[in-house]
């Protein structure tokens, strides 16, 4: 949206806009934007309370009075308490609820990683620093190394001189800290272990992992064999298959 201000600034129109990542919109430098201190999702605090989004849009639209910008303004007050209700219980940040489409898992790993992403960049900018760098590789690459052989085991490491099993390993614990850096970023967000469950139940890259671990028994390499039967899956997510020394 930043980036569209400015075009239209250009073209003679005047803008302002509501932003929810203080660090984007500083990087960006939009015309007009007010950053709100709410949850990603609710740019007008919680549903509901007309008189505090009405506060809010104000806010945005007063800066419209600045004849030129960059202008970058905090908004003063914190949104109203949720309820009780709302509050309780680990909830994830994206919905993944949504069927696998043509472009099948490969597709719908590729979906979430891009929907995870906010949150992800909100978790690195609190913490200063992340765990998704075993790799080297960007989310969406590994998500993609990671479809690759779960359609053909025999799919080559991404790097010159690193075995696949090694590959494997390091893939897939960058890809699984990436997602869970990234509910964790969500206020609300309880314990490790509800963020665990949530992503081995619930999500792509859970049943992604479960798949990889089939394509990884069915390799040629015994080192990839032995990474699938006994890294790969926690013995509470699923059993270790058998055969495998």
């Amino acid at each position: 949206m930043g980036a569209l201000g400015q075009w239209l600034e250009q073209e003679g129109i005047a803008t302002t806009q509501i932003s929810l990542v203080r660090e984007h919109t500083a990087s960006i430098q939009p015309p007009r934007a007010l950053w709100v201190p709410f949850i990603l999702g609710r740019p007008l605090g919680v549903p509901g309370d007309a008189a505090f989004q009405r506060r809010v849009l104000l806010a945005a639209l007063r800066l419209l009075e600045a004849a030129s910008g960059p202008v970058l303004e905090d908004y003063p007050e914190d949104a109203p308490s949720t309820s009780s209700v709302e509050a309780d219980g680990f909830a994830c940040p994206v919905s993944f609820g949504r069927p696998v489409t043509e472009d099948g898992l490969s597709g719908a790993l590729q979906r979430e990683v891009a929907e995870l992403a906010p949150w992800y960049d909100v978790a690195r900018s609190r913490r200063r620093r992340t765990t998704v760098s075993l790799s080297g590789l960007a989310p969406a690459a590994a998500a993609k190394f990671i479809a690759d052989f779960i359609s053909d085991s025999a799919t080559p490491s991404f790097r010159e001189g690193l075995d696949v099993a090694l590959a494997l390993r390091l893939v897939t614990q960058d890809l699984k800290a990436y997602y869970l850096e990234a509910v964790a970023a969500q206020p609300g967000a309880q314990v490790a272990l509800d963020a665990s469950r949530w992503f081995w139940n619930d999500t792509a890259a859970g049943k992604a992992y479960l798949d990889l671990r089939e394509s990884c028994l069915r390799s040629s390499d015994d080192a990839v064999r032995r990474f699938g039967a006994r890294s790969l899956i926690p013995l509470a997510v699923a059993p270790r298959p058998s055969g495998i020394a």
